[in-house]
C-alpha cells in the first residue's frame, strides 16, 4: 500500500476511465431526437432514456461499493467497463424501442460497478493530505466527460447518427483491456479477506438510503445529489433551450459544450488543490452553489453566442469544482466505510440523474425558461443547506489548509 501512495500511473488510468463512463451519459443528448424519429418516437422517451441510465445506476451503486470492498475494486472497475462496452455497443446497434431502453439500462449498471470502485481506490492510494488533489483529478476526468459528451456526440454523429456509439464502445473496450492488463488492486488480500469476513449480509438499497440519512454526512450526500440535479437539468434540455429560444444549430451546440467543459475541467484540474488548501472546502461548496444558481438565471437574459459561452463556461467550472470538494469531505469523514459511503456518493448522484432530465423535460414543455429557473431554486436551497450545515459542523471539520 505505501509503495501506491506515490504513483501516479493509477490515478491517470483512473481518470481515463472515469472520463468514458461519464461521457456515456452526455453522449446520448444531442443525437436522440434524431435517433428516436428512426423508431416513430418522442421527447417523452427521451426524457425516460436519460433517466434510465440513472435508474439502474441507483439501485445498483451500493452493491458496487460493498463488493469493491469485498472482492476489490480493479474486479470492479474491469466488470463496469466491460458492461458499458456492451451497452453502447447495443444502442448503435438498436433495431427495436426495447434494446434501447436495454442499452441504457446496462450502462447504469457498469457506472454501478466502475464509479463507487475508483473513488474508494482513490482513497486507498492517497493520504489524507493528498486526497483533496486525487479527488480533483478525478472530478475533472468525471465533469469532462458527462458535460463533454453531447459535443463529441454531435460531431461524430455528421459521420452517421449510430457512429457516436461505435466509437464509444470501441473506446470503452480498449480502456477495459488496458485496465486488465496494468491497473494494480489497491488492497491487499488480507484487506480484501479481512472484509469479507467482518461484513454483514447486504441490505436493499432502501435500508442503506435510511441509514444515510442517520449518518454525520447526510447532508454532504443531499447536496451531491442537488449539484447532479442541477447539472443534469442543465444539460438535458439545453440543446432543446438554445435551439428553440436563440435559433442555435447542432454545430453551435456542440462547439458551446465542447469548449466550456474543456476549459472548466483544465480550470478544475489546474486549481482545485490549491482552491481547498486555501479556502477550504466548506466555503467552495457554499460559494460554488450560489453561483451556479446565478448562472441559470442569466442564461435566460441574452442569446449572444459569446455571452452564452461564457455563461457555460463558468457554470461547468463551478460544478467541476463543487464535485471534488463535496467528494473530499465525504472521503475524510467515510474512515472504514470508504466503499458503502462511495456507493451512497453514486446512488445519490444517480438519483439526480434521474430526476433532473425528467423534471426539466416536463418543465420545458410548460414554458421554455421553467427548468433553469426551478434548477436555479433548488442550488439556492441547497447553499442554505450547505451554510447551515457548516456553521453547525465547523468544529468536526477542519479543511487540509486553513480554517473557514
Amino acid at each position: 500500500m505505501s509503495t501506491m501512495k506515490n504513483r501516479r500511473s493509477p490515478l491517470v488510468i483512473l481518470m481515463i476511465n472515469m472520463f468514458i463512463a461519464m461521457l456515456g451519459i452526455g453522449l446520448i443528448i444531442p443525437v436522440l431526437p434524431e435517433f428516436l424519429k428512426e423508431f416513430g418516437l418522442g421527447g417523452k422517451t427521451a426524457g425516460y432514456l436519460v433517466a434510465a441510465f440513472g435508474l439502474t445506476q441507483f439501485i445498483f451503486s451500493p452493491i458496487g461499493g460493498e463488493w469493491s470492498d469485498k472482492y476489490g475494486r480493479r474486479i470492479m472497475i474491469v466488470s463496469g467497463l466491460a458492461l458499458f462496452t456492451v451497452s453502447n455497443l447495443l444502442f448503435a446497434m438498436a433495431s427495436e424501442v426495447w434494446m434501447l431502453y436495454a442499452s441504457r439500462l446496462i450502462g447504469g449498471i457498469g457506472a454501478a460497478a466502475m464509479i463507487p470502485s475508483m473513488m474508494a481506490y482513490i482513497a486507498d492510494i492517497t493520504t489524507d493530505e493528498k486526497r483533496g488533489k486525487g479527488m480533483g483529478m478525478l472530478g475533472a476526468a468525471m465533469s469532462l466527460g458527462f458535460v463533454i459528451g453531447p459535443g463529441i456526440g454531435g460531431f461524430l454523429a455528421e459521420l452517421g447518427l449510430r457512429a457516436p456509439f461505435y466509437v464509444s464502445s470501441a473506446v470503452g473496450a480498449l480502456a477495459m483491456i488496458g485496465s486488465l492488463l496494468v491497473l494494480p488492486e489497491s488492497l491487499s488480500k488480507e484487506e480484501l479477506a479481512a472484509n469479507r469476513s467482518s461484513q454483514v449480509k447486504k441490505e436493499s438499497i432502501f435500508i442503506q438510503l435510511g441509514q444515510s440519512f442517520k449518518a454525520p454526512y447526510f447532508i454532504l450526500l443531499l447536496l451531491v445529489f442537488a449539484l447532479t440535479f442541477g447539472l443534469a437539468n442543465f444539460e438535458a434540455v439545453f440543446p432543446l433551450f438554445v435551439d428553440n429560444k436563440y435559433g442555435y444549430t447542432a454545430k453551435d451546440i456542440s462547439i458551446l459544450i465542447t469548449v466550456g467543459a474543456l476549459i472548466g475541467a483544465v480550470i478544475q484540474a489546474m486549481l482545485i488543490d490549491k482552491l481547498i488548501r486555501r479556502f477550504g472546502e466548506k466555503k467552495l461548496i457554499n460559494l460554488t452553489f450560489i453561483l451556479s444558481a446565478l448562472c441559470l438565471i442569466l442564461m435566460l437574459l441574452s442569446g449572444n453566442f459569446w455571452y452564452i459561452l461564457v455563461i457555460t463556461m463558468l457554470f461547468f467550472t463551478l460544478t467541476s469544482i463543487m464535485r471534488p470538494a463535496i467528494n473530499t469531505l465525504l472521503s475524510k469523514m467515510a474512515g472504514d466505510e470508504q466503499g458503502f459511503v462511495a456507493g451512497m456518493n453514486n446512488a445519490y448522484m444517480s438519483l439526480g440523474n434521474i430526476f433532473g432530465p425528467a423534471i426539466a423535460g416536463i418543465l420545458f414543455d410548460v414554458q421554455i425558461n421553467l427548468p433553469y429557473m426551478f434548477g436555479a431554486v433548488i442550488l439556492v436551497i441547497s447553499f442554505i443547506i450547505s451554510t447551515s450545515w457548516s456553521s453547525k459542523n465547523k468544529r468536526k471539520l477542519v479543511p487540509a489548509g486553513g480554517s473557514n
